[in-house]
């Protein structure tokens, strides 16, 4: 109790005058200022706070289009597979695979590789951050708002005489909180070897730290997650119009505070719909609003839900939202061209980026990398459509360059690499290009 008593102030024993501000707000709730009561009410939007946990509510769980974009990004994404790819010559060769893959193909029991892809995207999502270190032969996801990233000055000998500056910082490690820092364990810590740090969209404001990509949007959030609860409570209100009562300045507060809670009790709420209102004693009555097509609702909540799709780099269309399904975006090339985009500039970053992350705790053979597969990805079968069609005219290049006398090898060399001064000649040519009964060259 002392600390109570300490924490409130004691009531001063002297006479207290009649302030200002208190005049102003006795004014405002009872006076003809604002003597105008709403049937509906204010309802404030609340605001989100930029940590993980309130992504999770605010944004994940709080508003149906961040579950909708979020479902459709972790569904393609967690689709890809890993492989080993051969480096040959600096560029790209073959896939090919080996028991050490084993590790991401089941990364716990009764796991697969679309199940670690799936959390790594929605932590990097929501926290900006995703963090997997190998425990014990599994593949452990830290929560990102419970891990730290360990950095110490990075000294190097670029000042006045050669002496030693600070540039910047340099990641020494990881530390784990289970719980949060602060927490009653004791923290692990690992080295930046033991860590596949998986951070897509940089924070340019941070050092080797991710930011989510619902950052730039939550006033985007809060105005969806708004409209979503207008839209409720016009129904939890018996769909009616919004209405204002205004009462004779001359009401004293305790018959004003009264009519209100009488009137409250009488007619608020959808139990109450469509029932006859009576006023007296100088009441008056405002229409605010008739309906829902007067604030051209489908608008407002539509041109929100097209900024978080671009947010995320979801084509509307894909998402299924009101935007993307009227007009030409349903034509079957704008739809295949808003399958590319996504395809190309939203996935395939992010599928090389994972790839890169991972290779950190799962090193590759010697002249390899780490490398996703994407030949059973259905939604990248339009790809394959294309791949198809230029390995066609590959195929062509290189029967035209074999018929003009190039050996064959340096022609798959040189077309693969698309760099014709590969080409070695064989020093045979076509028929055409020799004299009629001219003796066939012996070859080079």
């Amino acid at each position: 109790m002392r600390i109570l008593d300490a924490l409130i102030p004691a009531r001063p024993g002297v006479e207290q005058r009649y302030s200002w501000s208190q005049w102003m707000t006795d004014a405002l709730a009872f006076g003809p200022a604002a003597a105008m009561r709403t049937t509906w009410g204010s309802s404030p939007t609340e605001p989100i706070a930029d940590n993980f946990v309130s992504y999770v509510v605010g944004g994940l769980r709080g508003d149906s289009i961040i579950s909708t974009v979020e479902l459709l990004r972790f569904s393609v994404f967690s689709e890809a597979r890993f492989a080993w790819q051969r480096m040959e010559a600096g560029r790209p060769g073959a896939l090919f695979g080996d028991r050490s893959l084993g590790v991401l193909e089941t990364p716990w029991p009764g796991g697969t590789t679309g199940d670690l892809l799936a959390k790594m995207l929605l932590y990097a999502d929501l926290a900006g951050n995703a963090y997997v270190a190998p425990i014990e032969g599994e593949m452990v996801c830290l929560r990102p708002d419970w891990t730290d990233i360990i950095l110490a000055p990075r000294m190097a000998a670029y000042g006045d005489g050669g002496r030693k500056v600070h540039v910047g910082y340099t990641r020494v490690g990881y530390v784990y909180w289970e719980g949060g820092e602060g927490g009653p364990g004791e923290p692990a810590v690992f080295l930046p070897s033991e860590v596949a740090h998986f951070a897509p969209y940089p924070d340019p404001t941070a050092t080797y730290r991710g930011q989510s990509w619902l950052t730039p949007v939550l006033r985007e959030i809060q105005g969806d997650v708004a409209a979503t609860s207008h839209k409720l409570k016009f129904f939890e209100n018996a769909a009616t119009p919004n209405l204002s009562v205004s009462l004779p300045k001359e009401i004293p507060p305790a018959l004003y505070q009264e009519f209100i809670d009488k009137m409250d009790a009488r007619i608020k709420g959808s139990s109450n719909a469509y029932e006859t209102l009576y006023l007296g004693g100088g009441a008056d009555v405002t229409v605010i609003g008739a309906d829902m097509k007067q604030i051209d609702f489908k608008s407002t909540q539509g041109a929100g839900e097209t900024r978080i799709c671009s947010a995320a780099g979801v084509p509307v269309v894909l998402a299924g939202l009101s935007e993307g399904l009227q007009g030409s975006s349903l034509n079957a090339g704008n739809y295949g061209s808003a399958k590319r985009r996504f395809g190309d500039a939203t996935m395939r970053p992010l599928w090389r980026n994972v790839a890169g992350s991972l290779q950190a705790i799962v090193p590759p053979p010697t002249g390899a990398r780490l490398w996703w597969d994407g030949r059973d990805i259905a939604f990248l079968r339009d790809d394959e459509k294309d791949l198809s069609e230029i390995q066609a005219q590959r195929a062509q290049t290189i029967r035209n360059l074999t018929d003009a006398g190039f050996t064959p090898e340096s022609t798959v060399t040189a077309v693969e690499a698309e760099d014709f001064s590969l080409l070695v000649h064989s020093g045979l040519y076509s028929v055409q290009l020799q004299k009629p009964g001219a003796e066939t060259p012996s070859p080079a």
